[in-house]
């Protein structure tokens, strides 16, 4: 082997490393981002496998043992289970209800064209600025009106108002970015709007449709405001709002405390981790055609 070769070899190779240690700050930083947000989450969950002595002597450290002592703390102490299902029966109907009706109103505002279009749509959109705290009162006075207030139909009424402006701006980028041709071939064949919108376009649609569901189901899972106004009886209450009154009923068992922390937040990670690719993507075409 020649001492060109070798030469060349060599600029080689320091040409490789240096891409990586030019973005090594970003990945470093990135790493401390990462570290910074999963920290509490996975304390939390590593905390409701101990017992309350390992907690307090120890509170950072691994579990000596497994321990699943909190959950059943919790499930025998609060009917945690039955928060769980009204969470879930609430957040599904909610974002089913959500989806399907506010995307066919997107469609609407993405392909049809009629007077104050856009003056309509900048009201429904402008609804994402305004404060929870601003609306509580009228909408407390409306669903106490409809005679729904403490009820499962009141809280999914409202969750689904509520998540319509995120909705109806992931839809109406979505469709925008749908060719026309495909409508046209359909309405050439006979199809009216809505086998149209039905069979073609919703399944065309269908990343930022899984986009929209998931972030319209975290946000009805994680609510707590309205659950709480809204609601007077252990019946109807939401696994957010039962968090608050386990800190009374687990004043020092922190165990218990944990375990249903951990009860409360697993679903929505999960749902995020198993959606976050469609996520991403719907809101990156929101940005450039919204």
């Amino acid at each position: 082997m020649t001492q060109k070769t070798i030469d060349k070899r060599r600029d080689s190779g320091l040409r490789d490393t240096r891409p990586f240690i030019a973005k090594l700050p970003a990945y470093l930083y990135m790493l401390l981002c990462a570290l910074v947000a999963l920290f509490p989450i996975l304390w939390v969950i590593m905390s409701s496998f101990k017992t309350n002595a390992q907690i307090l002597s120890s509170a950072i450290t691994l579990p000596t043992k497994i321990s699943f002592e909190g959950y059943r703390m919790a499930l025998q102490v609060s009917p945690i289970l039955r928060y769980f299902f009204n969470s879930v029966l609430i957040a599904l109907i909610s974002t089913f209800l959500n989806v399907f009706l506010v995307s066919m109103a997107a469609y609407v505002f993405a392909r049809t064209r009629f007077k104050l279009r856009g003056a309509l749509f900048s009201i429904l959109a402008m609804a994402m600025v305004i404060p929870m705290t601003a609306l509580m009162q009228p909408v407390y006075q409306v669903i106490t009106s409809l005679g729904i207030s403490d009820s499962l139909p009141g809280l999914i009424l409202v969750y689904m108002a509520l998540n319509m402006p995120l909705t109806l701006l992931i839809m109406r980028a979505t469709f925008a970015g749908v060719p026309k041709s495909l409508e046209e071939a359909a309405y050439i064949d006979g199809a009216g709007f809505m086998y149209t919108y039905l069979t073609v376009m919703l399944p065309v649609a269908k990343g930022g449709l899984a986009s929209a569901a998931v972030l319209a189901f975290l946000n009805s899972w994680n609510e707590f405001t309205f659950a709480l106004v809204l609601t007077k009886s252990a019946n109807v209450r939401t696994l957010p709002l039962s968090l608050s009154y386990f800190t009374s009923q687990f004043s020092f068992n922190y165990t218990a405390l944990f375990a249903a922390i951990t009860m409360a937040v697993l679903p929505s990670i999960l749902v995020f981790a198993l959606f976050q690719e469609q996520v991403s993507q719907s809101l990156v075409v929101g940005a450039v055609k919204g």
